[in-house]
């Protein structure tokens, strides 16, 4: 059926198809039409038992006896509904309730005849049985007919019309066959089915459906280009994130589309919708296992506690917000100086139903005063803190201010969780305080360093905990929202080096695993994650242009800008001087890290914030390099240059 060509001239095909898109039989309609095709199938079964001798039946008798069989097929379609489904889309589960609802009309006739005959009823309750099995066969083979009669009708008018995307299905089990059905029930529908991928060997060369089943090893430019094949869907429901991974990059390289199946569990009322099948996402490609937590612990350790979180409104600050909102704890404490993105979350939390009070409080992590008031009046007993500068090329313009609020900030929560008996302290750090090169890895840092020294005294109490990972997919103001403008502005995509690399994790990842991290160990560990491998940010630019269905250097150029002031082109998670031990968890290792001289260090930091302002740009790059032994500035050059101007600028003014 499927190769099944015919020739219509176009005005005429090309109204067909529009008529057909507007108007399509309601329910009710096919209901009526069912039930008179009940009502003339059954005149018909009279007359072949009789073989058309019209004088050898009574037709009043017959037409009385049909209301009664009319009353009972009409009953069982209620319950079976088949004149629910689009007649133009029919399938096996349509045929499949169509035959169940005749079969089971049948079986009522049949046993209300032999119960009127026994007991001798009234007469046009007893129809004869030759009759009714007649009557069976006409209907339930005239409504079979119909039906497959449109359904061939309708695919003739517009497979040869409608210009469709030719796509491959990956997976030729149960799941491949329900999206093939969804694709090919789709009225509006954009895709043409070439073919099945799968792995098994036995369904390899073979048709499904009518459609052949073909080795993931054809999926080759030579093979996609003979058979014009634009698209592949992801069909599969048992599949790791590595090798869903591999087969979504070998499908970008090739130039296809690449859609997705969403999990049966988000399915619409259990049935799988067209509108849901959607383009794979940047997260897909990062191949990873889905993270398992120690639920029950981390639930133990927050019961009934008040919680407060830094930057809650931040990326990953807000995301820390939603997984806390499942745990059975007392207050959550909210904090952040941004408003607007305060207002977002303060909306989107009260959407979620939750049994514990939570405070929205717009506040600077700086101010000391403010800051007390806050633990004053809530005693919050565990701190994620996530509150932090971090975008790296405005902290080389600003180093003032990212020590003041990373380092200052965290200083200041610091004191007044001992001064309050803090329980936890989780401090988010990043990969760029190791071996930094730029302000923002130093003064986090430092963050590092002073929760550490902390954590050492004989008086401590608190547990201060630190974790430590890479960036995080789609976090605001990171390289993806940015890619995201450019390919939709037309581009250029701009990247700094091609061989700049970076480790990437989804946000809630990275917050799942802060949430883990932040019930293990004593204190004073710095948690690094398992960040899988670097990927080339300029990969990464080539896979994002394929995922919105562009081609890079054809319709979207890639533009190296080079690296910006503080950049490098390798992140770590260690240092040379570190190494790692394993914790129960395979994704959280805990960095063992050199030692310093503890009261130095305080002196120092307290010198840096007391004299903040004193201090110029490249007197507070040198102070850092003396306090953070492998922190290597490689914007001195950049900074002696732009003091050189503003000197020699100032001279000239004053000359004159």
């Amino acid at each position: 059926m499927r190769n099944i060509r015919i020739n219509i001239p176009e005005k005429i095909q090309k109204k067909a198809v529009e008529f057909m898109r507007k108007h399509y039989f309601p329910r009710w309609m096919v209901f009526t039409l069912d039930n008179i095709a009940v009502l003339f199938t059954f005149y018909l079964a009279y007359l072949l038992r009789f073989n058309f001798i019209f004088d050898d039946f009574s037709h009043i008798f017959a037409l009385r006896q049909s209301i009664l069989v009319v009353f009972i097929y009409m009953l069982f379609a209620f319950i079976f509904r088949p004149y629910s489904g689009l007649i133009r889309h029919t399938t096996i589960i349509d045929i499949f309730n169509v035959l169940l609802y005749t079969s089971f009309s049948m079986l009522t006739l049949f046993v209300l005849s032999l119960i009127s005959r026994k007991y001798s009823l009234n007469a046009h309750l007893i129809v004869p049985l030759s009759i009714i099995l007649i009557h069976y066969f006409l209907l339930t083979m005239f409504l079979f007919l119909v039906r497959i009669i449109i359904k061939i009708f309708y695919q003739l008018i517009t497979s040869s019309y409608i210009e469709k995307k030719k796509l491959l299905i990956y997976g030729a089990g149960a799941m491949g066959v329900i999206v093939k059905r969804v694709i090919q029930s789709d009225i509006k529908g954009g895709y043409h089915i070439a073919g099945f991928i799968d792995q098994n060997k036995n369904l390899q060369g073979k048709k499904l459906n009518g459609i052949p089943v073909y080795s993931p090893k054809s999926l080759s430019h030579d093979f996609l280009s003979k058979h014009k094949i634009e698209s592949l869907v992801f069909a599969i429901k048992d599949i790791s994130p590595a090798e869903k991974s591999e087969i979504i990059r070998a499908a970008l390289d090739v130039g296809l589309e690449v859609l997705d199946t969403p999990p049966v569990e988000s399915w619409l009322n259990g049935q799988l919708q067209m509108r849901q099948i959607q383009k794979v996402q940047l997260k897909d490609l990062l191949g990873r296992d889905p993270i398992e937590l120690n639920i029950r612990r981390i639930g133990i350790g927050l019961r009934g506690k008040t919680i407060l979180v830094t930057g809650a409104a931040g990326s990953i600050g807000s995301e820390i917000v939603r997984q806390l909102m499942i745990f059975p704890i007392k207050h959550l404490v909210l904090v952040d100086v941004a408003e607007t993105p305060m207002y977002h979350i303060e909306n989107e939390l009260h959407a979620i139903p939750h049994a514990f009070s939570i405070h929205f409080i717009l506040a600077d992590i700086t101010s000391a005063g403010k800051m007390q008031a806050i633990f004053e009046e809530y005693h919050p007993e565990i701190i994620f803190h996530a509150a932090a500068y971090k975008h790296v090329p405005l902290m080389e313009e600003n180093p003032h201010e990212a020590l003041r609020v990373n380092v200052g900030g965290t200083l200041n929560l610091i004191e007044l969780s001992i001064k309050y008996n803090i329980k936890k302290f989780v401090m988010i750090s990043t990969d760029k305080a190791v071996n930094p090169t730029n302000v923002m890895g130093a003064s986090k840092r430092l963050c590092e360093m002073m929760l550490q020294i902390r954590s050492r005294q004989a008086d401590n109490k608190i547990q201060f905990v630190i974790t430590r990972f890479g960036n995080v997919l789609g976090s605001n103001g990171s390289v993806i929202p940015l890619f995201t403008k450019q390919i939709e502005e037309g581009g250029p995509v701009t990247v700094t080096d091609p061989e700049v690399t970076r480790y990437f994790m989804t946000i809630p990842e990275a917050c799942q695993l802060v949430l883990e991290a932040g019930f293990m160990g004593k204190g004073g560990e710095i948690f690094v994650f398992d960040m899988g491998r670097p990927i080339k940010i300029v990969d990464l630019a080539h896979q994002m242009i394929r995922l919105s269905g562009l081609v890079p250097e054809k319709d979207i150029k890639i533009v190296f800008t080079g690296l910006r002031p503080g950049e490098k082109l390798y992140e770590e998670l260690l240092t040379n001087n570190e190494n790692t031990l394993p914790t129960h968890h395979p994704k959280i290792k805990i960095a063992k890290i050199e030692e310093f001289n503890d009261k130095e260090i305080c002196r120092k930091i307290e010198k840096l914030l007391f004299q903040l302002y004193s201090f110029s740009k490249l007197e507070i790059i040198k102070y850092l390099e003396d306090m953070v032994p492998e922190f290597k500035s490689n914007n001195v050059s950049y900074i002696e240059s732009k003091t050189n101007i503003v000197e020699t600028d100032n001279i000239k003014e004053n000359q004159y």
